[in-house]
């Protein structure tokens, strides 16, 4: 039974809670009315509130339709959803009152009043009996594996919220060192001290233990594993964040690896509700809708509710796995989602792109930002950097795009490598754009590197110590700014709220985080010790290769020191020297000869003369096809 309900659809769904509303409604009113009059049949008072009840129920079907209550998931029932419900029963009280006066309706003052109590009451009731009967169900029925969780603090919780929805595990009880928390309740699970395992385990009431005690040292995990073992019982530890980004499963690993511990700043609360307001309901396209970025974004654009989302791919494999992932959820949200193969840099298919779908919002988050790759194949980061991302922009204004949000690089200030180059070649494009008085409001947003994502050095270092290592550094003194993927997704929404017109957004993110810190973190997070001249009997080994073509020790975020506030305290906003536009037509010119002719150091060359900060390198560029062989 409980597979049947929850496979249910989504309109199947919606109209159960709208149909269960309505009449809640009718009920409601005749109730408040007999409460009010103290009858049990006020037959008079009844006929004159008659003409309410159609009023009530089309006024109470548009407010659903605006708080999209009907598409609220009844597992993930929460404050937000208790508050929008509360907004439509006090606007159903307000119609109910006007309704009373416009109708001459013979009922007391108190009438709506008590009507909209008894609405609430009756709503809230249905709401989580219903939830309470989906959980006995579920319990009575999946056979879950009965579960302890062994730490009772943060992330006991975090992974008590996943198990609940799992339908695999039952959480039945906590375990808990702290004296201070047993024998209390948290999140409905009373919390036992250790020693209780072994009963536990004897009775029947529990077949396996999680351990959730990320903060302990690898040692001492590695001791309670092993005393947990003993109990003869399978125990399975918490997974790290980006072992969970990576599979895709709470339960797929057993070495935590947390982005923000390796941050060296706390993580950036970036949700606020202007996102809400500046997406939802539009046509949106995303550009590299496949990349670490881009597939978050739509993620988190999916959670805003836009009317349609174009995902745009150059990689068919990259749009087939967005976009599996997306479109459940896209069916139950009414969400339009339109995968397409294509790139930046065919004009036509853009601009017809635009037009077929109404396209409001541009995020353009398609790019090569593989330093040594891109230095390696100047010609085609060029192409798609720079040319690609002219033509998306023009494409844009010329099918009266609302917003316009370019993703860009640290590596774009004062560059040393093309990659870097093409990016700031980008910026000065859509700067140059924002200038000439187009409709379209450009936005470029600038960020360092992301944790987790491809090509960065986390799944490099996490592969490095997965084989036994060495752990390889450019340089010992190397260091970059870091965010997570959700930072640097937020960041890039938020930049369309604030956007006034040629902005470049950048996030304050602390001080930058020394490569080599970053490498002992994560040996140690894995229960290595580092093998060096002062442990010569260590797991892993650091060795220093020396800096890339074109890569820099220490990266910058802005050009131009005076930047300006925004309404977050996190986010700056900078104004920076711009081209003119013979200038940048000049670039662009030369750039496409050196395409069209294969002339790579004319390529160079017009980026050095162009681009703040990058100078053509004194030697011939190592190609990384010759260093392979």
């Amino acid at each position: 039974m409980y597979d049947r309900l929850t496979n249910l659809s989504r309109v199947t769904k919606g109209a159960i809670l709208l149909y269960t509303d309505m009449g809640l409604i009718a009920v409601s009113l005749f109730a408040a009315i007999q409460l009010s009059l103290n009858s049990l049949w006020p037959r008079q008072a009844f006929v004159e509130s008659m003409p309410l009840i159609p009023v009530l129920l089309f006024s109470a079907a548009v407010l659903t339709r605006v708080f999209r209550l009907h598409l609220t998931k009844l597992g993930g029932y929460e404050a937000k959803a208790v508050l929008k419900v509360s907004v439509w029963v006090v606007l159903l009280t307000a119609i109910a009152a006007t309704s009373n006066f416009v109708f001459s309706v013979s009922v007391p003052l108190t009438t709506p009043i008590l009507f909209g109590l008894i609405l609430g009451l009756s709503i809230f009731v249905s709401r989580f009996s219903a939830i309470a009967f989906l959980t006995w169900l579920e319990d009575h029925s999946l056979k879950r594996i009965p579960v302890a969780v062994y730490g009772a603090g943060a992330g006991g919780l975090q992974l008590i919220a996943a198990l609940k929805s799992s339908r695999l595990y039952r959480p039945v009880l906590f375990v808990d060192d702290n004296t201070k928390l047993q024998n209390l309740e948290i999140s409905g699970l009373l919390v036992y001290p250790p020693s209780t395992l072994e009963k536990h385990l004897a009775d029947g009431r529990i077949e396996k233990v999680f351990l959730a005690i990320p903060s302990i040292s690898p040692a001492k995990r590695r001791q309670k594993i092993s005393a947990l073992q003993s109990l003869d019982c399978e125990v399975l530890e918490l997974p790290s964040y980006i072992e969970m980004i990576q599979s895709g499963g709470m339960l797929r690993s057993l070495r935590p690896v947390d982005p923000e511990d390796l941050l060296g700043r706390a993580g950036v609360d970036l949700g606020i509700p202007e996102v809400a307001e500046t997406y939802a309901g539009k046509n949106v396209f995303v550009s590299g809708a496949g990349g670490s970025i881009g597939s978050e974004l739509c993620r988190m654009l999916m959670e805003i509710a836009p009317r349609k989302l174009v995902l745009f791919e150059v990689s068919e494999y990259s749009l087939y796995a967005i976009e599996q992932e997306l479109r459940g959820l896209a069916g139950e949200l009414y969400i339009e989602l339109v995968p397409v193969l294509g790139s930046i840099v065919d004009q036509q298919q853009l601009e017809g792109l635009f037009k077929m779908h109404s396209i409001q919002v541009v995020v353009h988050a398609a790019a090569y930002k593989h330093v040594p790759l891109v230095e390696a194949n100047e010609l085609v980061g060029i192409r798609n950097n720079v040319v690609g991302t002219k033509t998306l922009a023009e494409a844009a204004v010329t099918c009266g795009v609302e917003r316009f949000t370019m993703i860009s690089t640290d590596k774009a200030v004062r560059p040393t490598n093309v990659m870097g180059a093409t990016k700031r070649l980008g910026e000065l494009i859509i700067q140059n754009l924002a200038s000439r008085g187009h409709e379209t409001i450009f936005s470029i947003v600038r960020f360092g590197n992301v944790l987790g994502s491809s090509g960065s050095v986390i799944p490099l270092f996490k592969r490095q110590i997965e084989s036994g290592g060495p752990v390889t550094l450019t340089h010992e003194d190397v260091t970059r700014y870091f965010m997570t993927i959700p930072e640097a997704a937020r960041l890039v929404l938020l930049a369309g709220c604030y956007a006034e017109g040629g902005d470049v957004f950048v996030l304050d993110m602390g001080e930058p985080v020394k490569i080599r810190d970053l490498a002992v973190q994560m040996i140690e997070h894995s229960g290595n010790t580092i093998r060096d001249a002062g442990n010569p009997n260590g797991d892993i080994e650091i060795c220093v290769t020396g800096l890339r073509p074109g890569e820099k020790l220490y990266e910058e975020l802005l050009i131009d020191p005076d930047n300006l506030p925004t309404p977050h305290p996190k986010i700056l906003r900078a104004r920076e020297n711009t081209l003119t536009t013979q200038q940048l037509q000049t670039a662009l010119v030369q750039l496409s000869r050196a395409i069209s002719t294969e002339d790579s150091a004319l390529a160079r060359q017009t980026l050095s003369t162009w681009v703040e900060g990058y100078r053509e390198p004194d030697h011939e560029p190592v190609k990384l096809t010759q260093s392979a062989a």
